[in-house]
């Protein structure tokens, strides 16, 4: 399990960073905003979360109907800010290589 955990938050990490390049200026508004319209107009509910730097949280939302899945970051200050957003979410669970073995 904390194998996968390690994982899912690097490859969310790198997804964060790809993200800020891509989107110069996040979207932000309060944190029961945020989650409100993605649940209304997305149908998308968390599926995980993780500490982002030394403050922060990272939430993943998606929808197992449509596909479509949110990655935001809650900071300190109570506002939530959409970081990248996309569409064919899967859930996996699937074993991380031994150490030392080649993927």
């Amino acid at each position: 399990m904390t194998r996968q955990m390690l994982a899912l938050s690097l490859g969310l990490g790198a997804m964060l960073a790809a993200a800020q390049i891509a989107h110069s200026a996040p979207q932000c508004d309060s944190r029961e905003t945020v989650t409100a319209l993605l649940a209304d107009r997305y149908d998308e509910t968390r599926r995980a979360l993780g500490i982002a730097g030394q403050a922060a949280v990272m939430e993943l939302f998606a929808a197992e109907a449509t596909g479509t899945w949110s990655i935001t970051i809650t900071l300190p200050d109570g506002r939530m800010c959409l970081m990248a957003s996309g569409s064919n979410y899967e859930a996996v669970s699937e074993g991380l290589p031994a150490r030392g073995d080649p993927a």
